[in-house]
């Protein structure tokens, strides 16, 4: 056996869950990374995951697969240097497990994060928004969960890894409906739900019929849908939408960026879900 399986495992159960307390958010983000590159990394050197080596991951197998996602998957640079920090992590775990390959793991961490070139954000008015919600083909089944799936994701301000790890039990849709979330640090809150919202979800969790632990938004086989199924679905709405509002073709959307735009129909006076412990999402959130 070579040392990258045992490492690679010792990672995530004890570097990331045991040792760092890493969300489970993290954890699945550092695993699609980590199932993108051996996959790239078996095209390359022609060997199964289970026969790869520390060395065979070198710095220019890495660089190559930064390329791959960017020239090939066409992932934004914020997404490449995401894969990247979970490869770093990796490797300085690794180099104190085998220290033999210091030089190696070495190299991959001089590989620099690339610097990106902020954008002003755009927002969606109420006619786009609601072409991008009525693009899914509401007669099949997958298009009721992508129609309820943007409709949550654009008036909660939910991210990508909130809305995809959705249990069924953290929809609350009684009077003061919301969504129980565990975010970004591990901090745990509570997004309201405005009416509409309310009916949206009611209709799909009524047609889901998932255990409290199911995810809302689950994938043809049931389980939980991978950050680049949620880009996917989300360009091939866009797609659709722009043919009825030609406006968008003026405008960057992306599974990662729904959360920033301004849902006009809901104003909530502030004040009011703050008092009931729930937070309020009426512009994007930092």
């Amino acid at each position: 056996m070579t040392a990258l399986a045992p490492t690679l495992q010792a990672f995530f159960v004890n570097g990331l869950e045991r040792q760092r307390g890493a969300s489970v958010h993290t954890i699945d983000s550092y695993r699609h990374a980590f199932r993108l590159l051996l996959a790239f990394a078996r095209s390359e050197t022609g060997k199964d995951p289970a026969d790869l080596d520390i060395a065979d991951l070198d710095a220019s197998l890495v660089a190559g697969f930064l390329d791959h996602l960017e020239l090939d998957r066409h992932n934004s640079v914020p997404s490449r240097n995401t894969r990247l920090a979970a490869i770093h992590s990796f490797f300085r775990f690794a180099s104190y497990q085998h220290p033999e390959h210091a030089e190696s793991i070495r190299q991959v961490l001089a590989i620099p994060q690339k610097k990106t070139t902020t954008r002003p954000r755009s927002f969606l008015i109420e006619d786009e928004m609601e072409a991008l919600i009525d693009a899914p083909d509401r007669s099949t089944w997958i298009g009721r969960r992508d129609h309820t799936l943007l409709v949550v994701a654009l008036r909660t301000g939910l991210r990508l890894s909130e809305l995809t790890g959705l249990r069924c039990q953290d929809v609350q849709l009684g009077p003061t409906g919301h969504l129980k979330c565990l975010g970004k640090g591990r901090k745990r809150r509570d997004t309201p739900l405005d009416k509409p919202s309310v009916t949206v979800l009611r209709a799909w969790l009524k047609e889901r019929r998932g255990e409290p632990d199911d995810v809302v938004f689950p994938s043809r086989r049931g389980g939980r849908l991978s950050p680049d199924a949620v880009q996917r679905l989300v360009a091939k709405h866009v797609a659709t939408a722009r043919r009825t509002c030609p406006n968008l073709d003026r405008k960057r959307i992306s599974s990662h960026n729904l959360r920033h735009y301004v849902d006009d129909w809901v104003m909530w006076p502030a004040g009011v879900f703050s008092l009931l412990g729930l937070s309020l999402r009426l512009v994007s959130a930092t």
